[in-house]
């Protein structure tokens, strides 16, 4: 049986419009008893009006809607109903359904094609093209381009190979940066070797003390020279001559230096990237990948999101609950139901222990440090799911929401349990994973979360806390000191800092929800991470467009704006010591493909990597525009 759902947007009424869905039986038998399951962005909210249909279940994203009456659609009949009360109004084409399937009352499933949403005010044009055709300044494929470079170009050498006298250590990291590319560009031919060949020209290695450990410098002439004082600075000039030879051996507008130098260290010393692995599973082998795009960057952190209300992701042998029942999701799992992009089938996954230590030691070995990230106490609708003793058996279970629509999904600070939890949580963690960061989450819980337990409440009574952000913060802080006694780094999203937050020192927060916001926390005395999402959120869709793909609540953040902004932004010189450096966050909501990964993530995070990297004065979006359609893809 072919079934098609088609998804229709009007304006009216306002704020949000009607969400008109339409199933359609295309198939050679009827199609009776049944309900429609969709997952969808555009939310219908508690107070609602429905036509044609009744609201079954709602959970985040997940929608079940029946008929009013039972209905017969015998082939070639529809069904059509309307929903008003929606979360706001949609931005794109892919703002409504993403799945469905219909239910019969036997519990047989069927899959139903889905149509993109159609606004039905005006007919669509076609998004223009994201990237200038641009111009070079220099024929060299850098990317993030250097801070000062003078070279004239010449032909590309057969080879580059490694000069006599190398120690062990410099060939080991030459091969590494080779077998680097190899991976992301299998069909290339290859860029380093050992041993001198006719056509090859050869690589030497200088130390100099003077230069901080991640700059170098690269001469250029019969042979070339890569000076640095430390193995990070070695391993940027390596990945700077292979990046210029790749470009030479790819396109005829890139060349390769004869002579000249290059000098350079990059801007910041936290140059990061962040990927949701909860909204949508990505294999071990692709986290993999993503680490090595990074690499070839010259990015050095990766913040591994493991954890958030659609998915726990990272084994945990003290409590194997949490990947049993919190690390799929499915249409016969009454808490962890399909979100964005699933279907009714059982799907999720996460990574072993074993698999956790080994991205930690593959990324090392790039010069990439992994911190992980564990949502508290908000997010964590799949702790509950998998721990249901966390719960407060007085609280009513559908007490509070945050903006996502889950019902009751924070660790509750007067649950004794919870810190037992949490404590075995992070002792496991802090075997894998060295870095001194770990991440706690810390955003986006409800407003009135807890203000129904009576546990809670006695715990607020007893400490004298006011409201939610307060006991938040009170939360945080024992959270905190459970880092600080194990040597970790507490690191978390701007709303650390509510309800008076946690000491700032041995604290590191994430600008996300304005750029203004990091400023605000640097008076507060954090040091700052600026990530906003109305720069450096690759979700964001890439233009105002219909037709574009993404998420929309920071507005369009097309790859120009990701480039252009600069941000230090209206920092004060005497508040520039707190501000850390910037990162790139994936959340992958909306990424149900590979295809749509490199659809939204790509071109920006090149542009996040050479902001990251580039001072000011030295970029240049036009040159830019060039350099980055050599870039690798997931």
């Amino acid at each position: 049986m072919t079934l098609f759902l088609e998804n229709l947007w009007t304006a009216d009424p306002a704020p949000a419009g009607t969400w008109t869905l339409t199933l359609h039986n295309l198939g050679d038998e009827d199609l009776r008893d049944f309900s429609l399951s969709v997952t969808t962005i555009t939310r219908v909210m508690p107070e609602h009006h429905i036509y044609g249909a009744r609201l079954l279940h709602r959970t985040a994203n997940y929608h079940r809607f029946g008929p009013i009456d039972p209905i017969t659609l015998a082939p070639g009949q529809s069904w059509s109903f309307q929903a008003e009360g929606l979360f706001r109004s949609p931005f794109h084409r892919n703002d409504a359904a993403k799945t469905a399937w219909v239910t019969r009352n036997d519990g047989t499933r069927q899959p139903v094609q889905v149509g993109d949403l159609i606004d039905g005010n005006t007919a669509p044009s076609l998004p223009p093209p994201r990237l200038p055709e641009g111009r070079l300044t220099l024929p060299f494929s850098l990317l993030p381009w250097p801070n000062a470079i003078d070279a004239e170009a010449g032909a590309a050498p057969v080879i580059l190979h490694a000069e006599a006298g190398a120690d062990l250590a410099d060939l080991r990291l030459m091969l590494s940066v080779d077998a680097l590319h190899a991976r992301l560009f299998p069909a290339a031919r290859r860029l380093f070797q050992l041993s001198p060949a006719k056509g090859s020209r050869g690589v030497a290695f200088a130390r100099d003390a003077q230069l901080g450990p991640e700059a170098y410098r690269i001469d250029f002439a019969e042979k070339i020279t890569v000076t640095a004082s430390a193995e990070a600075g070695r391993r940027y000039g390596l990945l700077s001559l292979a990046q210029m030879l790749h470009g030479a051996y790819t396109a005829p507008k890139f060349k390769f230096p004869a002579t000249g130098q290059i000098e350079d260290a990059p801007r910041y010393g936290w140059r990061g990237c962040h990927l949701d692995v909860s909204r949508h599973f990505w294999s071990f082998a692709e986290v993999c990948r993503v680490v090595d795009i990074l690499a070839w960057q010259k990015f050095n952190l990766f913040h591994w999101h493991l954890t958030d209300d659609e998915g726990w992701r990272a084994e945990i042998k003290g409590y194997p609950a949490l990947t049993e029942a919190g690390a799929h999701r499915g249409d016969d799992f009454a808490g962890m139901l399909p979100q964005l992009g699933d279907g009714a089938a059982r799907s999720g996954g996460f990574y072993t222990q074993d698999q956790m230590r080994a991205l930690v030691t593959h990324a090392a070995a790039l010069g990439v440090e992994v911190m992980p990230e564990i949502e508290t106490p908000g997010h964590a609708a799949c702790v509950m799911a998998a721990l249901p003793f966390l719960v407060d058996p007085a609280e009513p279970p559908l007490s509070y929401f945050p903006v996502q629509g889950y019902p009751n999904n924070s660790w509750n600070p007067a649950v004794p349990q919870t810190y037992t939890v949490l404590e075995t949580i992070i002792d496991e963690l802090c075997t894998i994973f060295p870095s001194r960061y770990f991440h706690i989450g810390g955003d986006e819980v409800a407003r009135n979360a807890w203000l129904q337990s009576p546990m809670a409440l006695a715990l607020m009574q007893r400490e004298g806390l006011a409201g939610t952000f307060e006991l938040q913060s009170w939360f945080l802080q024992r959270i905190k000191a459970m880092l600080t006694a194990r040597g970790k780094v507490l690191v978390g999203w701007n709303e650390v800092a509510h309800g008076g937050g946690v000491p700032p020192e041995d604290t590191l927060l994430m600008a996300w929800e304005k750029p203004e916001v990091g400023i605000e926390l640097a008076r507060a005395g954090y040091d700052v991470v600026m990530t906003p999402g109305q720069a450096y959120y690759l979700d964001m869709v890439q233009g105002p467009d219909w037709l574009e793909n993404g998420a929309g609540w920071a507005g369009p953040v097309p790859p120009s704006q990701t480039y252009a902004y600069e941000a230090e932004g209206d920092f004060p010189p005497e508040l520039q010591a707190h501000m850390r450096g910037i990162q790139a966050c994936i959340w992958c909501e909306h990424f149900t493909t590979t295809a749509w990964f490199n659809d939204l993530v790509f071109p920006r995070l090149s542009a996040v990597a050479e902001a990251a990297w580039t001072h000011s004065a030295q970029k240049d979006w036009l040159r830019f525009a060039v350099q980055v359609r050599l870039h690798p893809s997931l």
